[in-house]
């Protein structure tokens, strides 16, 4: 590419980043809903917003970093001492029975409706087990659920993308390793969530220095806080691949935890850097996907949306809550929540060509597929979510600080 194409290239990422988030403010919907066709449109109408071609092989690795971030700082929205008696016992629920559905009707349905290959089909289903913050977050911020949900939603939003991460990359790599048996897969499992929890402990290590022995302001102790995230989920990645999702989460979850540490009520600059981040990762990979690639894979794609949308999710909710004392109308709308987001895409994005170069069958369905169950299901929830939860009556009460940030 001249420089000139990759300077158009780039110009027109950061302006159809922000510019839908933009239009999605003014037209209170959530910016989702317009990010993901705008980045697909670009895509099919010029090859330069491409990401292989503005950044190449550099590009995931960025991708890897960026999701790092993001869940570090939602990490930092989650507070362990609420995740307590039922609360934690629907959100481990929620999260172990909803991988374990998810996983096996999305692998199921891949073979049966994508005509996928077993193999091309069970990394389908460990793609689609994720949920994140990238996705809930916005949704939750649109809808104002009661206390309850909100931590439930977000603790398993944030909890459950780097096991899904995690997940799909040994599932990745055994599917192209056929000699591996299942107790050296379980080994390998291990040592990855170790490798991510020891990139954690020295993570934490760093942030007690910075944090707390040095007398810095707001803006350097955010600055120190994103620079320690990366190179700490930089140097687990090079020793195992998708660890560094496993230390950002950990790391933002116990940083509260540090002597003396305070966070500042408001953060413009990351939370400035982190709505741009998310909106560079939607445009970016959903310009990945071409049109010819989505051919044959619509009518399938959405008879599996509906499967997840319509029985998965309901099935995994109703079994995580059994027996508990969560009202009705709250499991109705946990139900009605599991969007995909933004490690689905990147996970998608990265195995669905290894396995293509495999020469594994059906391999090539996995990008397009994944795009569509995302666009699918940020469409479904964000278009619906608020008109369910006020029919469910799940909504907290509107504050002033509500209302003054809606007439504005």
């Amino acid at each position: 590419m001249t420089t000139n194409e990759i300077l158009f290239g780039v110009g027109l990422t950061f302006v159809l980043a922000v510019g839908s988030q933009v239009i999605a403010s003014l037209l209170r919907i959530p910016a989702l809903i317009i990010l993901l066709p705008a980045g697909f449109v670009a895509g099919a109408l010029t090859d330069n917003i491409h990401p292989d071609r503005l950044l190449g092989d550099a590009f995931q690795p960025l991708v890897s970093l960026a999701v790092a971030l993001i869940l570090y700082d939602a990490g930092l929205g989650l507070a362990p001492r609420r995740l307590q008696g039922e609360t934690r016992r629907i959100v481990m629920g929620l999260i172990v029975l909803g991988v374990g559905l998810v996983w096996a009707s999305s692998a199921l349905l891949g073979v049966l409706l994508l005509g996928m290959s077993a193999k091309a089909a069970l990394v389908l289903g460990a793609i689609l087990v994720v949920s994140g913050p990238t996705v809930v977050g916005p949704l939750l911020a649109f809808v104002r659920p009661t206390d309850r949900l909100q931590q439930i939603l977000t603790w398993e939003g944030s909890l459950i993308d780097p096991i899904g991460g995690l997940l799909g990359a040994i599932v990745f790599a055994a599917v192209l390793d056929t000699g591996g048996s299942f107790g050296s897969r379980l080994v390998q499992f291990a040592v990855s969530v170790g490798v991510g929890l020891a990139g954690a402990a020295v993570g934490m290590m760093l942030l007690w220095l910075l944090l707390c022995k040095l007398q810095l302001n707001d803006v350097l102790r955010t600055s120190v806080q994103l620079a320690t995230v990366i190179a700490v989920a930089a140097a687990c990645d090079m020793a195992r691949e998708d660890t560094g999702l496993i230390a950002a989460i950990v790391m933002g979850l116990l940083v509260f935890h540090l002597p003396g540490f305070v966070m500042p009520e408001h953060r413009p600059f990351s939370e400035t850097l982190l709505q741009l981040i998310i909106g560079l990762l939607f445009v970016s990979i959903s310009a990945t996907v071409t049109p010819a690639s989505l051919r044959h894979v619509v009518l399938p794609t959405l008879g599996l949306v509906a499967v997840l949308v319509l029985v998965t999710r309901p099935l995994a909710t109703w079994l995580a809550t059994l027996g508990t004392a969560l009202p009705h109308r709250e499991r109705g709308f946990i139900a009605w929540m599991a969007p995909r987001g933004i490690v689905a895409a990147a996970s998608a994005s990265t195995f669905s060509q290894g396995l293509v170069d495999a020469g594994i069958d059906g391999a090539s369905k996995i990008l397009p597929a994944t795009f569509l169950v995302i666009a699918a299901t940020v469409a479904l929830y964000g278009l619906t979510a608020v008109p369910v939860a006020r029919r469910l009556g799940v909504t907290a009460p509107e504050t002033d600080k509500d209302r003054a940030e809606r007439t504005h």
